[in-house]
């Protein structure tokens, strides 16, 4: 299963940090994003895209997380030379990555 079969994101961009919030479909996934997608899961997975820290925070009544990317966008929008410096580029990449399998919920309308 791919993180883009739970949740969709949102990016951000200002100079050279991009943040990725994302936001599950269901807030039941909620808890097991917490556990699953960590700072060090994206930065792994963005590795070659972010060249500095990823900082993860929670906003468990919004059920969503926020990634802060730094060093992330070619030196930012207006000086980078590459294709895409943009966040929303960032965050398509994230939905990329492969979450494994999630356990069922007491939700009678969970698919895996």
């Amino acid at each position: 299963m791919l993180l883009h079969d739970i949740a969709h994101a949102r990016a951000g961009d200002k100079g050279d940090t991009s943040t990725l919030t994302v936001i599950p479909f269901n807030d039941d996934d909620y808890d097991w994003l917490v556990r699953e997608l960590t700072a060090e899961r994206v930065r792994a997975h963005l590795a070659g895209f972010v060249n500095g820290e990823v900082v993860r925070f929670e906003l468990p009544r919004l059920c969503v997380l926020q990634f802060v990317c730094r060093s992330s966008l070619g030196g930012g929008v207006t000086t980078s030379l590459a294709v895409d410096t943009h966040g929303k580029g960032m965050s398509s990449r994230l939905l990329a990555l492969e979450m494994g399998p999630r356990r069922p919920t007491l939700d009678p309308s969970w698919q895996p």
